[in-house]
């Protein structure tokens, strides 16, 4: 297999798969019937594709590997994908989660089943792009792009207000990527390329930072959400059918922060240490105030919605602290937070296929009937407080640790989130699964059955083996995280040392005019 063009295989195949599923004739349960099984296989054979990367991955060097690059539009943008220790993950989180949407929404989804394969398979390739893309422009196509899919699956497929939802998400997210566009044109007239291995040794004036930094958070803010652009997530969750919850919360979300340590802190870097103080000020009012907010939620989607602003909070919190620890929890929480909140959404539609309901009221007891279900959910649960001994605990408290070097106030009040978090989290498991079984509706309900262990084993692997044993998560993005610690800290001390050369200078041209 070649090498250089594995990412492209890996990224297309899936619209393989929703090609081949375009051209399936007959009637509509047979149609129905092919086009989930071809979409469960593409995403498998996707995910085991991806396994190579990470098998083969140097994980020694900060370089990006199996580049492909080609001429595309005139020569001035080019075809040019690779990925580096902090983007392999986020490949591989994506190709995980997808076998897992596919499988969630076997039964629940009975109307236009071909389209609704057809969109996801679709939104795997546009999601790996963004991860894989080494120019600007295809990684904009991309990122963009994702919308379009993710739109029709809310829109058609959605609860009731689903067109409400389906228009301030694509609203929000498009306004802030407009921003994003204008900073890219503004880049390639300042760089004269829009390669982004190229950008990443260029050096920007700092005015110019300013700018371009403030567009691009414009974009991934609203995108990871942070408060308070974050009020589009919880209405997205709650119409989206499950398999859309899982990839929102899962995938969408970590193109924020993706996004964030690939352009801002190493494109930017005296504009990112200027505005840190900002960042995480929102950071730690979403970590609170979000918080405060799920306490009060009766709908589990909601709350778990509201939980996962406040996990990001974390993670912006983490990357903007610019330390060792704070970038690799950043990232560990992002691919952990993937995996248990997809968990927590799957597990929300297992119950809500049953009883069409996601009001926290209708259910409770659900331990006596639901054993199965109400150890998965444990475990999801705790990794979401962030107990020690699964994934969720280790990228929370390195951003912790990580932001504690920076700033201990920031570190304090962030830390009060764990506790918060533990507070909804465990409301929601006590009113769900604890408790008699007295209501008559669920007296009948049936244990999960065999494709939702299928689902759910694989997430109760990953959280429980990486809580454990994290090594190797870290082994892969240690040099690349170096590699952008030591060349944002280089950038901004300079900075700092040309500002107070400027300022001897100034303050001698004043001494000499008087």
């Amino acid at each position: 297999m070649n090498d250089g063009n594995i990412l492209s295989l890996i990224t297309f195949l899936p619209s393989v798969g929703a090609l081949l599923i375009l051209m399936f004739r007959g009637d509509e349960a047979t149609v129905a019937r092919n086009a989930r099984w071809a979409a469960l296989w593409t995403t498998l054979i996707t995910f085991v594709l991806s396994l190579y990367i990470w098998r083969n991955f140097d994980a020694s060097t900060p370089a990006f590997q199996f580049v492909q690059k080609s001429e595309w539009l005139g020569g001035a943008i080019n075809y040019h994908m690779g990925v580096d220790g902090i983007s392999m993950l986020f490949v591989i989180l994506t190709t995980f989660l997808m076998p897992a949407c596919i499988l969630a929404s076997w039964n629940s989804i009975g109307t236009r089943v071909r389209e609704y394969m057809i969109a996801f398979l679709v939104l795997e390739t546009l999601m790996i792009g963004v991860f894989c893309a080494l120019d600007l422009v295809l990684f904009y196509l991309f990122f963009e792009g994702g919308l379009i899919p993710m739109f029709l699956i809310i829109g058609i497929w959605g609860g009731q207000r689903r067109i409400y939802a389906t228009f301030k998400f694509f609203l929000y997210t498009l306004l802030g990527s407009v921003l994003m566009l204008l900073a890219i044109m503004a880049m390639y007239w300042d760089a004269g390329t829009t390669d982004i291995p190229t950008l990443l040794a260029h050096d920007f004036s700092s005015r110019m930072q300013t700018w371009l930094w403030l567009a691009f958070f414009a974009s991934f803010a609203v995108k990871m959400p942070m408060w308070p652009v974050h009020t589009w997530l919880p209405d997205a969750h709650v119409e989206a059918p499950t398999a859309g919850s899982v990839i929102l919360a899962g995938i969408l979300l970590k193109m924020g922060g993706y996004g964030f340590l690939r352009f801002s802190l190493p494109m930017f870097p005296v504009a990112s240490a200027d505005f840190a103080p900002l960042v995480f000020t929102l950071s730690v009012v979403a970590i609170v105030y979000t918080s405060l907010v799920a306490m009060v939620q009766e709908d589990m989607k909601k709350l778990i919605a509201y939980s996962s602003v406040a996990h990001m909070g974390f993670v912006t919190m983490g990357i903007f602290a610019a330390t060792q620890q704070g970038v690799q929890g950043g990232i560990f929480q992002m691919l952990s937070h993937g995996w248990v909140s997809g968990a927590l959404f799957l597990c929300v539609g297992v119950i809500y296929d049953r009883l069409h309901t996601r009001d926290i009221e209708a259910y409770g007891g659900l331990v006596n009937r639901m054993p199965l279900y109400a150890a998965a959910f444990l475990i999801f649960t705790m990794a979401n407080v962030g107990l020690p001994g699964t994934s969720g605990f280790v990228g929370e408290f390195l951003t912790i640790v990580g932001t504690f070097r920076v700033n201990t106030y920031v570190a304090f009040i962030a830390a009060t989130g764990v506790i918060l978090s533990a507070c909804y989290a465990l409301y929601l498991y006590r009113r769900i699964v604890f408790g008699k079984l007295e209501k008559e509706t669920l007296k009948n309900i049936l244990d999960l059955n065999r494709r939702e262990v299928v689902t759910l084993l694989p997430l109760i692997i990953a959280t429980i083996v990486f809580g454990v044993y994290p090594a190797p998560v870290f082994d892969v993005t240690a040099a690349s995280v170096e590699h952008l610690i030591a060349n944002y800290t280089a950038a901004v001390e300079a900075h700092r040392i040309a500002e107070a050369g400027q300022g001897v200078v100034d303050a001698a041209r004043l001494i000499a005019g008087r």
